[in-house]
């Protein structure tokens, strides 16, 4: 899973970067004009596999990971007339699964207080006159084009035509290409733009430490009409520089310092999990003494397809699959041969959708 931070300038978005990650980027690099992004991968915190690790004491233990990609901040309207994501970022944000708006809810020496529904609007904009941009210039092209083609490729192009002139609508009313209600040919028709606003987006509140215990309360403020209300689209709050403090302390320094504030989860949990939740994604576990690991698939995904994120040679040779919800499997002191014998251990065809925590085991032949 790939997730862009994205934001306006001096919103503390690396900051934040830094409270997921657990990283130590500088939070000024970017007004110095650098646009390589700060890029960590981490792991998805998951009890489940460190409690079958310690069962089948494997060779190896591999969690799954988030890759955190975090650019430049857009510049605000103040501060220049351009429109849309500068064109030297959309190839890091562009790759993203979803994206996170980090919005600015402290008071600022140069900006002076949050203006948080304001910011919102903003940043949607931004990611619409992107979108919007592709889309004319696609357009444009096209219709120049479609004349002097024929046959297969006529009709492709002129399918992704209609689709880009469903959506143009859309973007010139402001609303995100996500809200489109798309089918799945039309999706695949336009895949290839990688549409700002056809990503899942979280909007995420940073706060300061004076703030924290009103969290829950300001991040209400993130609720903006038309833009958070649309479709696979969620909001969160977190206060960046506590956490990053939080970020870099471990064993009993960490647990004592989230003691003292009152924190039951760190940030970077919490943030995991919501966008586990705003992709649709869930984990399964196989398991064995070489590896236990957590793979990540869409939710819905069919047993083929789910072993095809193992190896293709999985999916295609795709015979069963043996499977044991972990709680069951755990009851049954993580023993597949004492789930058989109590018959928790399903066969399971082609059809069969995976479930959030399967244990499973792949039966395949090429």
């Amino acid at each position: 899973m790939e997730l862009a931070l994205i934001g306006l300038a001096k919103s503390g978005k690396t900051t934040v970067f830094n409270a997921l990650t657990g990283g130590k980027a500088q939070t000024s690099a970017f007004a110095g004009g650098k646009l390589e992004p700060n890029i960590a991968v981490v792991k998805v915190p998951d009890p489940r596999v460190d409690k079958l690790a310690e069962i089948y004491q494997p060779k190896k233990v591999t969690h799954a990971t988030v890759k955190y990609v975090d650019v430049a901040g857009m510049a605000r309207e103040e501060d220049s007339p351009e429109k849309g994501v500068p064109e030297a970022l959309l190839q890091y944000v562009s790759r993203a699964d979803a994206l996170i708006a980090v919005i600015r809810g402290f008071e600022d020496a140069i900006h002076g207080l949050p203006k948080i529904s304001h910011d919102v609007e903003t940043v949607h904009l931004e990611l619409v006159f992107s979108d919007l941009a592709k889309v004319e210039n696609r357009l444009n092209k096209l219709e120049k084009t479609l004349p002097k083609l024929s046959g297969r490729e006529k009709e492709v192009q002129h399918f992704e035509f209609e689709v880009l002139r469903k959506i143009q609508p859309l973007l010139q009313e402001n609303k995100p290409i996500r809200a489109a209600g798309l089918s799945h040919e039309e999706e695949k028709a336009i895949r290839g733009f990688q549409f700002l606003t056809a990503k899942p987006i979280m909007y995420l509140l940073n706060v300061g430490e004076s703030e924290l215990a009103r969290g829950d309360e300001l991040v209400r403020q993130l609720n903006v009409t038309g833009i958070t209300d649309q479709p696979r689209t969620t909001t969160a709050w977190l206060a960046g520089e506590l956490e990053m403090e939080i970020a870099q302390l471990e064993g009993e320094d960490r647990a004592a310092f989230l003691r003292d504030y009152k924190i039951e989860r760190p940030a970077a949990e919490r943030i995991i999990a919501l966008s586990y939740e705003l992709l649709g994604y869930i984990s399964f576990l196989p398991v064995g003494p070489v590896e236990v690991r957590a793979w990540t698939t869409p939710a819905g995904t069919q047993a083929p397809q789910a072993a095809g994120t193992i190896h293709s040679d999985f999916e295609r040779g795709f015979i069963r699959a043996e499977v044991v919800p972990y709680d069951e499997l755990i009851r049954q002191g993580g023993s597949f041969a004492n789930a058989k014998k109590h018959g928790l251990c399903r066969l399971e065809g082609k059809n069969y959708v995976v479930h959030d925590g399967d244990v499973i085991n792949f039966l395949f032949s090429v």
